[in-house]
């Protein structure tokens, strides 16, 4: 077991509404006046948690309605954000990015089925703006230091994925709040090459990018992501699809920001056995580890750790080589990464 005391760990891949821990969805209903369909954590977890038995991407996905439904208030926000981060701290976290979609927390989209009688002073998040506002009131509150990925959706109206970028662009700095845009979804079902105009025009905003991608779809939804500009890719773990693209990752250093439980759990990956991950590594892919949705697949950052220790001899040398590939991918500014390289390569892992 990992000694988490002294941990520096970096975060580049992980969901707002994908984090909700049973604690945390007790805090933010309580907050709210939600009531939840069980106050037991073991019970509480078949509505947050994915099933073993899950199939698919799509299937996974379906398990954000009842998160989600705790995220449609300022407060909720705010609050999810500073519970997290603070789980995250405790987990040996010294840097991270959120990643949510403002676009899902608007209105009634995620409502609730349950009875509820929310204090009068909620403010009911009406527009991608107040939820992007809510956010980095919660970054505020936090001891270690967050930035914040906007997600396009596929499948989503165009016109609220263009809002999107038009917040991004009104909030984006170099660090300590919105630094860049992802898109997120059902991969397989809206594939990656629908979204070229929305980047093009991110682009020409000059907003950093990264893009899920190479999860529920093959390489070339790799392909496409990177020719429209992505810095990123998420996960990309259908790489070895194509080994002239994955020369190309490698000439360009290009991240990739793998989530081995969550890479299982949505059957991105059939046989875990033949997991990608360490060959990429010793191949020259820059790879980072991340947890994507720690609250549904019940996982933290120093848990996905572990794993690849236990399961594919990942050694401290090469935790500490994908650390500092995180630093290097980080949406932050220099001064940000020189700090965080020095507090990793004086930690003993």
């Amino acid at each position: 077991m990992r000694e988490k005391k002294g941990q520096n760990l970096i975060e580049l891949h992980c969901h707002l509404d994908g984090a909700i821990t049973p604690k945390i969805a007790k805090q933010l209903a309580k907050l709210q006046g939600i009531a939840l369909p069980t106050e037991e954590d073991e019970e509480l977890k078949k509505y947050l948690m994915v099933s073993p038995a899950c199939q698919d991407l799509n299937e996974f996905l379906s398990c954000f309605a009842f998160p989600g439904s705790l995220l449609m208030t300022r407060e909720g926000i705010r609050e999810a954000v500073r519970l997290i981060l603070k789980d995250m701290e405790l987990d040996g976290v010294i840097y991270a990015e959120f990643r949510f979609a403002p676009q899902l927390h608007v209105n009634t989209l995620y409502e609730s089925k349950q009875e509820a009688t929310q204090p009068a002073e909620l403010h009911k998040i009406t527009s991608q703006e107040e939820a992007v506002q809510a956010a980095l009131e919660g970054l505020a509150e936090a001891k270690i230091k967050c930035n914040l990925l906007l997600c396009l959706m596929r499948g989503a109206d165009e016109e609220k994925n263009r809002e999107t970028i038009e917040v991004c662009k009104k909030y984006l700095v170099e660090d300590g709040g919105v630094v860049g845009l992802d898109l997120a979804g059902a991969e397989g079902l809206f594939p990656t090459r629908n979204y070229r105009e929305e980047f093009e025009l991110a682009a020409s905003y000059g907003i950093p990018f990264t893009i899920h991608a190479g999860e529920a779809d093959g390489a070339e939804s790799i392909r496409e992501a990177l020719s429209f500009g992505a810095r990123r890719i998420g996960h990309g773990v259908r790489l070895y699809e194509d080994q002239e693209l994955l020369k190309e990752v490698i000439e360009r250093k290009i991240p990739l920001e793998m989530c081995p439980t969550s890479n299982r759990m949505t059957r991105a990956v059939v046989d875990m056995g033949q997991y990608p991950f360490m060959d990429y590594l010793r191949n020259g892919v820059k790879v980072t580890l991340n947890t994507d949705d720690p609250g549904i697949e019940g996982t933290t950052l120093g848990k996905e750790y572990e794993y690849m220790e236990a399961e594919f001899g990942l050694t401290k040398d090469e935790e500490r080589q994908i650390l500092l590939h995180a630093v290097d991918a980080a949406f932050t500014t220099t001064r940000v990464k020189e700090q965080l390289k020095s507090r990793i390569l004086k930690n003993e892992l």
